[in-house]
């Protein structure tokens, strides 16, 4: 195992489901917190992370969504993106594609421009000192309205050429995808790339409905698509892509162990799956980790690596002539 730990570490690949928020470490969290001269429920890094045991989605959410609480200023939205390409590039990942949830922010009364000035200043740092790409993808939380999402969606306007797709995520059961078929519909009007979190806590059926009325480029988790054989025969027929987050998965027990993880089987059913993080601050490990967690559990080889990371730059949303460059560095490495 060792040998494919190295293999999996000096490896290139692509993050396409990384939530900024969801990668807020506690070092840096209370850091920012006494910068602000805000006090935090927990008394420090180890009692706050002896509360990460979530039994559900939403016991996380309540947590995600206290930790953001502490991000005020731009210094702060360019301060944990930073930390992640950081951490991102260590990890041999040439390209990332953040998820960031504006609403989380100015509901609060943080300014919109705020939260995507910070973050679009540390990808252009880290593009220029790290050589790490990064594309930034909005997402709406499902759990308020598809009109603070069209309001959402307006205030993005400005910045309309440097946000790449639009998402939707935050509590899944109880908020279908045609909550939010018409904004989805005018964001693609408006020229953006749609994705979504659909088939993670809720039923297959949500994943059905991403497809037909929010018309997704990618599938977000998707997990449960395997109880629906026309629908993963469908999924394989479009070649949609879907970001998978074993570490995640496990955490909030959606599955209960990794060996029962369906990644596997997955790709042997001909889905086009890419491993991820989503939030690793919360979830107990990067991108690496992830990769690691699931070679030991169901016996991938390097074959199968291979294949998970050439669907990562496949799946992503840069260019053509992008994608062959970074495929062109893996099947060097592979051959090497």
């Amino acid at each position: 195992m060792s040998n494919l730990n190295t293999f999996i570490k000096k490896m290139p690949k692509a993050e396409l489901h990384i939530h900024i928020e969801g990668s807020f470490e506690p070092e840096l969290m209370f850091a920012i917190a006494k910068r602000n001269n805000i006090n935090l429920k927990h008394n420090g890094v180890k009692e706050l992370k002896s509360a990460y045991w979530f039994q559900s989605l939403q016991e996380f959410l309540d947590i995600y969504y206290a930790g953001a609480d502490v991000l005020i200023h731009k210094q702060d939205f360019y301060d944990i993106t930073m930390a992640y390409l950081r951490k991102a590039h260590q990890e041999n990942i040439l390209h990332a594609e953040l998820f960031f949830d504006p609403q989380t922010h100015t509901s609060r009364g943080i300014d919109f421009k705020t939260v995507i000035d910070g973050i679009l200043e540390a990808m252009k740092d880290a593009k220029e000192e790290l050589g790490i790409s990064s594309l930034l993808i909005l997402s709406f939380l499902r759990h308020l309205s598809e009109e603070s999402a069209f309001n959402t969606l307006e205030q993005a306007l400005a910045w309309k050429d440097q946000i790449t797709a639009i998402g939707l995520d935050s509590t899944e059961i109880g908020n279908p995808p045609q909550k939010f078929e018409k904004v989805f519909q005018k964001a693609k009007e408006l020229g953006f790339k749609t994705v979504a979190h659909a088939g993670e806590e809720g039923p297959a059926s949500y994943i059905w409905d991403s497809l037909k009325l929010l018309h997704i480029d990618r599938l977000d988790h998707g997990n449960r698509s395997l109880e629906d054989e026309n629908l993963v025969q469908e999924l394989v027929k479009r070649d949609m892509a879907l970001t998978i987050c074993p570490l995640s998965n496990l955490k909030l027990q959606v599955v209960k162990q990794m060996e029962l993880h369906p990644i596997k089987r997955m790709l042997d059913l001909g889905l086009k799956v890419t491993v991820n993080s989503d939030d690793p601050a919360y979830f107990g490990g990067y991108l690496n980790a992830n990769f690691k967690a699931i070679t030991e559990s169901l016996d991938l080889n390097k074959q199968d690596l291979y294949q998970l990371a050439r669907n990562s730059f496949e799946a992503s949303f840069v260019s053509e002539q992008q994608k062959k460059e970074m495929i062109q560095q893996l099947d060097k490495y592979f051959d090497k």
